[in-house]
């Protein structure tokens, strides 16, 4: 197997080949890993972060390491790490001062906390019974589902992860209610005759570990970037307008789409600008009715028929924060219909552009350029006239001319006369 039959783990975010001379090479590659982070400090020294690194393990399992292993390392290395049994193996994803970004997000204090150590850099032997451990996952989740099915378990098992030394193995499951599986664990150790240990994760870390591409055409925010997700309620959506719509507000894992989060404060803060509108305008041709407002422009619109949006009005949050203040002294605002009415600019094209026949006018034009040529050529030279063309013309004229009785007997008789006489070419003598 050469460099053109890689193999691509994206949920390590490693490359795996094998060289011309048969030996298992694994490299690290950040543009096809979920949730990769650039380091933008890079290059810069730390003495006291100097030793720690962070590693990156199957989908968003990550932890900080401590080099305690005495070599160089770097990003992109592939080490052998400290386990609870056993070791296990993962890839150094970042370094240096940008580490204590990380500590900080984590909340763990370097000088109290007590990190678990990197071993080594990781041989091809430790590389090899790694990739074995990964090929066994698909068929392991698989079985384990038929194995959860078979003793009617509500639980749905997501992914499966093996330990760098094939001795253990996570199995991430979903489950909305509490769920015995004692006796899922026995079969599962029984079965695959490894150690077993259960994590449960919700639907949007699911939708994370799954990826996809959401309504908005790009990969789902969950796996790229989102490590901390919070609670999302429709009052979200409420402040921001947005229609109470499940199939709209869902995302891919059928929870409200953590994007309504987003920009929810600043929907809060622009609320607080506009007027409430509890009851219509008074108006002096009547009440008007709010119908639809505009919160980050700050312009809401009203109507005189309240079940009707045909003739809509717009005013600024100033102005029905005046009329309301009118309106409490017993006084009616002025009218909306005699404000002008917002006309769309319109763009008018000098090269007669806006023309539908415009393209059939430079058709004729090109099509009759030939034509006009030939024309033009015919008025500036007008052609004279040959000699037959003269003699055909004379005879034609005395044909059309009236003769006379005798003269018509005349023709007559050299009509029947004319084919007894053979023509003779005339001589020319001298």
């Amino acid at each position: 197997m050469g460099t053109s039959d890689k193999k691509y783990d994206c949920q390590r975010g490693c490359e795996v080949w094998r060289n011309n001379e048969g030996e298992l090479i694994c490299s690290y590659n950040p543009k096809c890993c979920e949730r990769s982070v650039f380091n933008w400090l890079n290059g810069i020294p730390e003495e006291d972060l100097k030793m720690l690194f962070e590693v990156r393990f199957k989908n968003t399992r990550k932890s900080i390491y401590k080099n305690d292993s005495g070599q160089t390392l770097r990003e992109g290395d592939i080490v052998v790490t400290e386990a609870q049994n056993g070791y296990d193996v993962g890839i150094i994803t970042l370094s240096g001062p940008i580490i204590a970004n990380q500590l900080k997000r984590m909340k763990i204090e370097p000088s109290s906390f007590e990190f678990k150590k990197i071993y080594r850099r990781a041989k091809e032997s430790d590389i090899e019974k790694w990739q074995e451990a990964i090929a066994r996952e698909h068929n392991t989740m698989i079985r384990s589902r038929q194995m959860a099915a078979d003793l009617e378990l509500n639980m749905k098992i997501g992914d499966v992860e093996f330990q760098g030394d094939g001795s253990k193995a996570i199995f991430y499951y979903i489950a909305d209610e509490r769920v015995d599986f004692r006796q899922l664990i026995k079969n599962f150790a029984e079965e695959f005759h490894i150690r077993v240990e259960m994590k449960q994760i919700g639907a949007r870390q699911e939708a994370g570990l799954i990826g996809g591409i959401g309504v908005c055409g790009q990969p789902l925010c969950c796996s790229r970037y989102m490590n901390d997700f919070q609670s999302i309620t429709t009052a979200a959506a409420r402040c921001q307008d947005l229609s109470l719509n499940p199939q709209k507000l869902a995302g891919q894992c059928g929870k409200l789409k953590c994007c309504i989060n987003y920009e929810a404060a600043i929907y809060v803060d622009a609320r607080e600008q506009l007027p409430r509108v509890n009851e219509p305008l008074h108006l002096e041709d009547g009440d008007a009715f709010l119908v639809k407002t505009d919160i980050l422009k700050g312009i809401m619109w009203f109507s005189y028929d309240e079940h009707s949006m045909a003739q809509i009005y717009p005013l600024k949050a100033r102005d029905v924060k005046d009329i309301i203040e009118i309106n409490k002294h017993g006084e009616k605002g002025e009218s909306l219909m005699e404000e002008p009415e917002e006309k769309a600019p319109e763009f008018k094209s000098a090269a007669g552009e806006d023309s539908i026949t415009r393209f059939d006018e430079v058709h004729k034009k090109k099509h009759n350029h030939g034509k006009n040529k030939w024309r033009n050529q015919d008025k500036q030279q007008p052609q004279q006239p040959s000699q037959q063309q003269n003699q055909r013309s004379q005879h034609q004229h005395q044909q059309h001319q009236p003769l006379t009785r005798p003269a018509q007997q005349s023709a007559n008789s050299q009509q029947y006369q004319q084919p007894q006489q053979p023509s003779r070419p005339t001589e020319n003598k001298q």
